[in-house]
């Protein structure tokens, strides 16, 4: 089967950072899938991971975590899927990636494909629908209320991926306020068109504009990147007894501006619930579900905003140089082989 990856951690520009290879196909055993790979969307993560991973025993790393797919075979212990359904999921970081014609993935964080979208448009959703959500409503808890702080949630960073569907899943789920921040024209009519409430300019000061908006300190503080610049700024402008929480891996993080407030701060990582196999590791097909019926009930809509080609090494280089800019809108994807 076609797979993309590479051997050794390079720079994008460089003709070996990612290239295609031919691997046997997998076998699936346990609880595992083997779905044909249709479609897959680029993330954060997967430029870090190259920039820090090197090949072991010759094998090559793959990346990729998003996937739209279809069921060729299962495990023999499998009861929740059977060959022919179409599915969608973020995969698992201790395991190859999607990059791949052929994939395995554990069935419990699988959800059924949502029918009202094409491949590549559900592609673009579950990594960034599944981080969002678990930090929403697994870690800030936004639907317990803060005493006596605003109702509201300020995203730092909504343009992004993550960003672009946590307001819409705050939007669909919660009667809160929804603050969101971006620095370009077209980042804030993005985050605006999909739904932010207030839309603020995170180059600068970001205390002085929440104030302006006149509704008070909000209760929840969602940072998708930059968190260790903006951790000050949060002491400041977050409510009494608020929430914090983060998802990005700033070089240092300064917790003491939260001491005052008795802030709680919170970690969220999509892929804790697959590597350490948690008690609750289906939550995440459960989440895909509920989320799938959200798209195919126009409650919510797909964040990919440019498919890049098939997927290819040259496509997922210049994915991967998109993001690496920092100046993605939404989500880029990249559908068949």
């Amino acid at each position: 089967m076609k797979v993309i990856g590479y051997y050794e951690s390079l720079p994008i520009v460089d003709d070996k950072a990612l290239v295609e290879l031919e691997m046997g196909k997998p076998q699936p055993t346990g609880r595992d899938l083997l779905v044909r790979v249709k479609a897959v969307s680029v993330n954060p993560v997967d430029f870090k991971i190259r920039g820090r991973k090197q090949s072991e025993n010759d094998v090559p790393v793959v990346l990729g975590w998003d996937a739209v797919g279809e069921v060729v075979e299962t495990g023999s212990d499998v009861t929740l899927f059977q060959p022919g359904d179409e599915v969608w999921y973020a995969g698992a970081i201790n395991r190859q990636g999607t990059n791949s014609e052929f994939h395995l993935v554990d069935e419990r964080i699988v959800g059924s494909k949502p029918k009202s979208v094409t491949d590549a448009e559900a592609a673009a959703l579950p990594l960034t629908t599944l981080t969002a959500h678990e930090m929403l409503f697994d870690r800030l808890r936004v639907n317990d209320p803060v005493p006596g702080a605003a109702p509201a949630v300020l995203i730092i960073g909504g343009a992004g991926g993550v960003g672009s569907i946590a307001i819409q899943l705050l939007r669909a789920l919660t009667d809160l306020t929804i603050i969101a921040t971006a620095s370009r024209p077209e980042t804030m009519d993005w985050v605006k068109e999909l739904g932010a409430h207030h839309v603020i300019d995170h180059s600068k000061p970001l205390a002085a504009q929440i104030e302006a908006l006149g509704i008070g300190q909000p209760g929840f503080v969602f940072s998708t990147n930059y968190s260790g610049s903006y951790a000050a700024q949060v002491g400041e402008l977050i409510a009494p007894q608020g929430r914090f929480g983060l998802i990005d891996d700033p070089e240092s993080f300064d917790i003491m501006p939260f001491k005052g407030k008795a802030v709680s701060i919170h970690w969220e990582m999509m892929f804790t619930r697959s590597l350490f196999e948690t008690d609750d590791m289906q939550r995440q097909g459960d989440i895909l579900n509920e989320v799938a019926a959200l798209l195919d009930d126009g409650k919510i809509r797909s964040t990919a905003t440019e498919t890049l080609g098939i997927i290819n090494a040259e496509n997922l280089k210049r994915a991967h140089a998109i993001l690496e800019s920092g100046k993605a809108r939404g989500k880029l994807v990249l559908e068949g082989f």
